[in-house]
Order: C-alpha cells, then structure tokens, then sequence
C-alpha cells in the first residue's frame, strides 16, 4: 500500500507481525526462517515492543512514532532509518548500525547503545536519505542510557537528555552537545575535539578531561559559579530583599532597587512566591531553579538562563527577557500580559518582551500571552496548548513542531508557509 511519505511503501501491524515470526525462526536456526529485511519502509505508529530484531536491515525505514521499547536491535542496520519520537525505552543498540539516523524527540532512557555506529550516513538518490546526514538526537531523552565506545563524530545531541549517561570512550568528535544535559553523566576517556558543549549543563562532572581537551566551557553550566556569587553581593539576599520592597512602596524615595546583574543564583534552590518586581538581573542565572509564583513584573533579565526552571504560575508583566534562555523551562500559567506603565500623557503600553530567546521545549499551557513579542525567538517544539497569544508577535521565530493546539491567535503575527506547515494550530475563539 502507497504511503504519503515521501512514497515509501506502507505496511500493516499484521504483516510485521508476520515478519518478526519469520526472523525469530531464522535467529533459532528453524526450518523456514527468514532475516527481517525491509528497506525503505514505512512502519511508523506500529510497535516491536520486546521483540528480538537482532541483525535484522531497517535501512532507510520510517520507524517514527513506534512503541520501540525492550526491543533488541543488536547488530541490527538502521542505517538512516526516521525513529523520530519513538519510544525507545530500554531499547538495545549493541554494535548497531545507526548511520544518518533521525532520533529526534524519542525517549531513548536506559537505552543501550554500547559500540553503535552513529556517524554521519545516507543514501544516493532521491527522499529524505538523500544526502549524507549526522545522527540527529536533538531533544531526545538519553538519561541514564550506554554510549560505551560507540563511534559518534558529528552526531547532533543539541538539548538532548543525557542525566547520568555513559558517554565513556565513545567518539563525540565534532558532535554537537549545545544545551545538552550531561549533569552526573560518565565522559571519562571519551574523544570531544571539536564539539560545541556551548550552553551545556555539566554539573556533578569532573572537567579536567574536557580541560585537557582543550574544550571551551565559557558558557557551560558547571558546579563552579558562572558570573558572580550570591556571596558578591555585598548584604546578604533577604536583606536586599527587604530594601528593594521599601524601594517600591516608597517609589524610589527610600531602600534600594535590587541589581542581580550577572550574579549565579543557582544556590539559592529556590526563590518561590518572592516578590522581585521591577529589579535588574540582566545575565543572571537562575538555571533550575524553584521560581512557582514569583513576582517577577517590570523587571529586566535580559540575557538571563532560566532553563528548566519551574516557573508555574508566575507573574511575568512587562519584563524584558530579550535573548534569555528558557528551554526546557515549566512556564504553564504565567502571566506575561502587557502593562501601561505612567499615567496621563506620559503613560507607556510596555509589553512582555521574549526578543531572541531561546525557548526550546519550553512548556506554556495555559499562559497569558497577549502582546508579547517573540520576535527571532527560538521556539521549537516548545508547547502553547492552550494559550491566550493574543497580537503576540513571532515574526521570524522559529516554531519547528511547537504545538499551538487550541491557542487563542487572534491579531498573532507568524511567519507562514502555508505550503510547510511547522507547527500544529487548532485555534479556537478569542
């Protein structure tokens, strides 16, 4: 049966079925067996949950969508196979052949991919294998999975999961690990000339290996401060705290505004339910912080990391977050509505401002979004479902598989090709 996608054939869940029964009598040495080989096949949405794949040939396969986990695939080809979003829990990878794979967004927790083969690949002729690609795990979830000694030169891990995995002796050379998550993950002996870790998170990871590599960890997230220490600012926080109050009740005529320009937060764990409206904090760091609640309105934070961040409920009005980080940052509920600041004829409409941010995998159901401007911000994959995005301007942000399901867009600016639609809109009425 003809698939729509890019007209690779289409099989059912029955014929799989079928195929998978001959390859395991062909594993055990059984009258009419017969190794799995199906190239350039769309299987997508169908499930090898716990089968024995074992040397079996995907090549060029759409396996996107499939329910993969406990699956063994050791020694199998997969070479520029689309596993995209599947789940691939505890899947088994030993000595596969993962060439030019597209593994973007699946759940690959626990997986084992111990001497995988996950250089760059292809395949001539025409498709989307046509051209020789890098492995492409970008957001992927690779907590606690086995890289052990696989060979993964310019595979792309950008924002990819990776808590607790072992990377150890594998061949990351000129891969990609921008704002990956390697917190407490094994990297000793593993080869990294050449890799971007721009914005990666090491914590609980020894860096003289990386050092020694010569590897520049300038905007890296490490256990070592990034910018300046709570412990800088002169007074301890609560007392700062309690004069930036005074500062607003007084409307400037006493106490002082809070400056945590460029200060790391990150020890402080939490900052929940605080009242911070109106203070400075341009490039500070709050990464991974407990922010539920914070007051957070008029403020300036531009450049500021707010990744994964839980920031439920918050009230954001009218700050500027320009080129903040917020990726993989809890955002359901907040409150980023515009506010008129002044009165009279010296009033300003002062919106909340998301200008080039980064905001990938960034979840904000159920926010408040009218007016704000996400003008070149990155938003892939990030989750509106819900949303009131009410004249909130996207003009040239980046909206790769953001879900915009059941958003109000009313008066919203995007930048549309309505021939490649890259996000999912149900609107419903404003």
């Amino acid at each position: 049966m003809p698939s729509e996608k890019d007209g690779l054939e289409k099989i059912s869940q029955e014929q799989l079925n079928a195929l998978v029964d001959l390859h395991n009598r062909f594993l055990e040495g059984r009258i009419g067996g017969r190794r799995a080989h199906l190239e350039s096949t769309d299987l997508s949405g169908l499930s090898l949950n716990r089968k024995n794949l074992s040397q079996a040939n995907f090549t060029g396969c759409d396996m996107s969508d499939m329910d993969l986990s406990y699956t063994n695939f050791e020694q199998a080809t997969l070479y520029a196979c689309n596993l995209s979003r599947s789940n691939l829990y505890q899947t088994k990878f030993v000595r596969s052949d993962l060439r030019g794979a597209r593994i973007e967004d699946a759940n690959l927790e626990g997986a084992d991919l111990e001497s995988a083969d996950l250089r760059v690949g292809g395949i001539a002729g025409e498709g989307e294998y046509a051209y020789p690609q890098a492995v492409n795990f970008r957001g992927a979830n690779l907590s606690g999975a086995k890289l052990v000694g696989s060979m993964a030169s310019k595979a792309d891990f950008s924002d990819a999961m990776m808590v607790g995995a072992n990377v150890s002796n594998a061949d990351l050379k000129g891969a990609s690990l921008e704002g990956a998550d390697l917190s407490n993950a094994d990297i000793g002996g593993a080869k990294l000339e050449g890799a971007n870790i721009s914005s990666a998170i090491l914590t609980g990871i020894k860096l003289d290996h990386l050092k020694d590599q010569g590897i520049d960890l300038s905007s890296a997230i490490t256990d070592e401060n990034v910018g300046q220490s709570v412990a800088d600012l002169g007074k301890p926080l609560p007392q700062l705290l309690e004069e930036h109050k005074e500062w607003l009740a007084t409307k400037g005529k006493t106490g002082a505004q809070l400056d945590l320009s460029n200060i790391d937060l990150r020890v402080l764990g939490s900052l929940k339910m605080e009242r911070m409206t109106a203070i400075k904090a341009p490039l500070a760091k709050f990464f991974g912080m407990n922010l539920y609640k914070i007051q957070l309105q008029s403020a300036v934070l531009d450049g500021s990391d707010f990744r994964k961040c839980d920031m439920e409920d918050a009230d954001l009005r009218g700050s500027s977050f320009k080129s903040c980080n917020f990726s993989h940052a809890s955002l359901k509920g907040v409150d980023c509505s515009a506010l008129l600041l002044g009165a009279g004829g010296t009033s300003r409409f002062n919106p909340c401002d998301f200008t080039e941010a980064k905001m990938r995998y960034a979840d904000f159901t159920n926010a408040n979004l009218k007016d704000s401007l996400f003008i070149n911000a990155d938003l892939a994959q990030a989750d509106f479902t819900g949303a009131d995005l009410s004249n909130a301007d996207f003009t040239g942000a980046k909206l790769d598989g953001a879900n915009l399901d059941d958003a109000i867009t009313t008066g919203a600016k995007f930048d549309r090709d309505e021939s490649r639609p890259v996000f999912r809109l149900k609107e419903k009425e404003g």
